[in-house]
């Protein structure tokens, strides 16, 4: 299954990048597909709008929409779902 990891990352430390790549291990490790936004835009000082535009695109060739906890905060991630569950992918949480 391919999955796109989704949770809060402006304002947080390091823009969480640490969360997004211990979710992506895990899932990994059990045989997935991950796509991993903080692997698709690795330059912190990339403009929001430029990497939600290239997040989005992968998103959408997604089966499976993890959310990291503390995604119902995050406008990205918002938006991510969002455009997940109208496109019928399957949602799951990751445990806080």
């Amino acid at each position: 299954m391919k999955i796109y990891i989704a949770g809060p990352m402006t304002g947080m430390p390091g823009l969480n990048f640490p969360a997004f790549h211990a979710a992506t291990a895990e899932l990994r490790a059990q045989g997935h597909t991950v796509i991993n936004p903080a692997e698709v835009n690795p330059d912190q000082t990339t403009s929001w709008e430029a990497c939600m535009r290239r997040d989005i695109a992968e998103l959408v060739t997604c089966d499976r929409i993890h959310l990291l906890p503390g995604w119902e905060v995050s406008r990205g991630a918002m938006l991510e779902h969002h455009i997940a569950t109208q496109l019928s992918l399957a949602v799951t949480l990751h445990p806080a």
